[in-house]
């Protein structure tokens, strides 16, 4: 599993990267579509976000102890829950009363330090090339100029580590928070003889094993085994037609988020059509958004369950 690449400021690279991807991130003056701050930590007063990020299942990595030699000396690797959200404040603030902010609010969340550092102190270029950072424009590392901290706690035997970046570009502070809430991987697999039992029974079957980026509407590669069951239920049963149905939580505007799980139930369709020969006449599809939950959008856990895409028998 790949991790996020890290950039930094070399002087080259910086005259290398598009005037366009500059200007662009210098317009934003509100969040990305559907993007909150993480519960308990908020955010930097007069801050955007520009990277949102959360996956229910997913690898982040988090520096416990400076580099010693240009090498990790406490790196770690964390499995779990990963959310990734990247700020930007205008000009102002410094690197360091952003940092102080936001290690305030993770301090009172329960978490301990385990490394707060600058630049030399932290390791330099090497540091900031290990630093697990959305890409730019969303996020900007300059190797020569940042602040570090990370931290962990536990609660009721849970362990939740926190990862924060903060840097600077053409004088606008940018803050990265990377939150990984530890857990196993759950089984999301449902193959053919389960969609079979869940149609009849039922008249429909949740599916969790089909991926897309937030708010994004491209299949991801990922969810390969889950649509290879779907089309040996298909092949299995000629005569049987679906309607598959996307469903999400109710983080953003209603119309955004019919419109959205709309696409992804038309991309599910289009994948089935391509790549496994389904016949388009048996594929009818529709977006509900989130209008038929099977959790709680009050919390993470609930939303997941609500995140999914559905079998329903015509």
């Amino acid at each position: 599993m790949s991790l996020p690449h890290t950039l930094f400021r070399p002087v080259l690279l910086v005259l290398a990267m598009s005037l366009g991807a500059i200007t662009n991130a210098a317009a934003q003056t509100r969040d990305v579509a559907g993007a909150r701050d993480y519960p308990g930590i908020g955010r930097f007063g007069g801050s955007v976000i520009t990277g949102y990020q959360v996956k229910d299942f997913d690898a982040a990595r988090v520096q416990g102890a400076a580099f010693k030699d240009g090498q990790p000396t406490d790196a770690r690797r964390l499995e779990g829950r990963i959310t990734r959200i990247a700020y930007r404040t205008n000009p102002g603030p410094s690197i360091l009363e952003v940092s102080r902010n936001f290690e305030a609010q993770l301090a009172k969340a329960g978490f301990e330090k385990l490394l707060a550092c600058d630049t030399d102190a932290c390791g330099g270029i090497p540091f900031a090339e290990a630093i697990d950072a959305l890409p730019i424009p969303q996020m900007w590392v300059d190797g020569f100029n940042y602040r570090y901290f990370s931290g962990r706690k536990v609660d009721s035997g849970r362990e939740t580590y926190a990862g924060l970046i903060v840097s600077e570009n053409n004088r606008e502070i940018y803050a990265q928070l990377v939150i990984a809430e530890l857990g196993a991987i759950e089984n999301k697999m449902v193959d053919a003889a389960a969609m079979a039992k869940g149609l009849g029974e039922a008249g429909h079957v949740a599916l969790y094993g089909i991926y897309f980026d937030t708010d994004k509407a491209a299949v991801k590669p990922e969810s390969r085994p889950t649509l290879e069951q779907i089309a040996k239920l298909l092949a299995a049963q000629p005569q049987l037609n679906v309607f598959i149905v996307g469903h999400t939580d109710n983080q953003g505007a209603y119309d955004y988020n019919l419109d959205l799980s709309r696409r992804r139930a038309e991309a599910v369709a289009a994948e089935l059509v391509k790549n496994f020969r389904i016949a388009q006449t048996r594929l009818k599809t529709a977006g509900v958004g989130f209008l038929s939950p099977v959790g709680s959008n009050a919390n993470d856990a609930g939303r997941a369950l609500n995140r999914r895409v559905e079998l329903v028998a015509p």
